[in-house]
């Protein structure tokens, strides 16, 4: 129904809708007050039918009916969760959920992101959203998956606003120095698959300088800050979806070898001299390369070579 009244420039008649659907007038009006309830402006008028004035700045209807097909099959809208991730874990794992489901929740009451660290999430300004996929590779290369989430990311916000935005290894997107995005990937694996990904994916979209806690306003940025305009949360979204699969559909068809080499071109780490912390050790060095399998290959001052397979990344003067 959303296509047909985005795709009519006017009115359509609620008999056109009928037929075109396949249901009757009195679903057609059932539906109409469920899309009104969601925050879309239908406008109805006696002859002529109806017509679409506004849609919602973030609906799972937006977003399903320009995604849903063959590898994405359904995305669920809630207006609070705890985390997305949190949630689209346990609903996945107690079989709930379907690969190919988005979860996105208007906000976080428990956001999170990597090493354990709180997400801010406050409602009607940004992304939140988990994907739960049935990813194409094993295991040895599941930190790809987190590569690939981030180049999806990436590409996305820089077509969407066009935003001159990079990587940080391995999963921080960022803009004029600052964090603007990053993912969160979970993974139910044995030894010889993985069953399902969870990639939480967080987008700071329309956030204001005051937005931030105080302590991020250094070094946390939004496309609105960036561009000087908003931006609707529903097409950002849309657009990762599409990106997501199309580079998905080409590790599948081609390897890693292309998806590497993209991610390579919009990585702002490689080349640098930096910290990586995990935990309580720290390691310096310069940042030489991702090896096939995206660890990150740090050349530590001592000349030796070292496999960093996660942690925080700092650069170094």
């Amino acid at each position: 129904m959303l296509m047909v009244l985005r795709d009519t420039d006017g009115f359509v008649s609620g008999e056109k809708l009928s037929k075109a659907l396949g249901v009757t007038r009195a679903a057609i009006w059932k539906k109409v007050r469920e899309l009104r309830s969601e925050g879309y402006i239908i406008e109805a008028a006696a002859s002529r039918g109806y017509r679409l004035v506004r849609a919602p700045d973030l609906s799972s209807e937006e977003v399903i009916s320009a995604v849903q097909g063959a590898f994405w099959k359904d995305a669920l809208f809630y207006r609070s969760l705890g985390s997305t991730n949190d949630f689209a874990v346990e609903q996945a794992l107690d079989g709930h959920l379907q690969p190919g489901t988005v979860i996105i929740a208007d906000m976080q009451e428990k956001g999170r992101g990597r090493m354990g660290r709180t997400w801010t999430s406050p409602p009607g300004v940004n992304i939140y959203m988990s994907l739960v996929i049935k990813p194409c590779v094993g295991p040895r290369d599941a930190t790809l998956i987190t590569l690939l989430s981030s180049l999806a990311c990436a590409n996305a916000i820089r077509r969407a606003a066009g935003m001159d935005v990079s990587i940080k290894w391995p999963n921080d997107i960022m803009a004029s120095g600052k964090k603007t995005g990053g993912i969160l990937t979970e993974i139910k694996a044995d030894q010889d698959s993985i069953a399902l990904a969870i990639i939480g994916i967080g987008i700071n979209v329309n956030s204001r300088v005051a937005d931030f806690p105080e302590e991020l306003r250094e070094t946390a940025t939004s496309m609105k800050i960036e561009t000087g305009r908003e931006h609707a949360r529903s097409d950002i979204v849309i657009r990762i979806l599409q990106e997501f699969e199309y580079l998905h559909g080409e590790l599948a068809r081609s390897g890693k070898t292309s998806l590497l080499s993209d991610w390579r071109k919009l990585c702002s780490t490689l080349g640098k001299r930096v910290l990586v912390t995990s935990g309580d050790a720290a390691v310096a060095g310069i940042a030489e390369d991702i090896d096939d399998e995206g660890l990150l290959l740090l050349r530590l001052e001592s000349g030796g070579l070292k496999k960093i397979s996660s942690g925080d990344v700092t650069l170094r003067s």
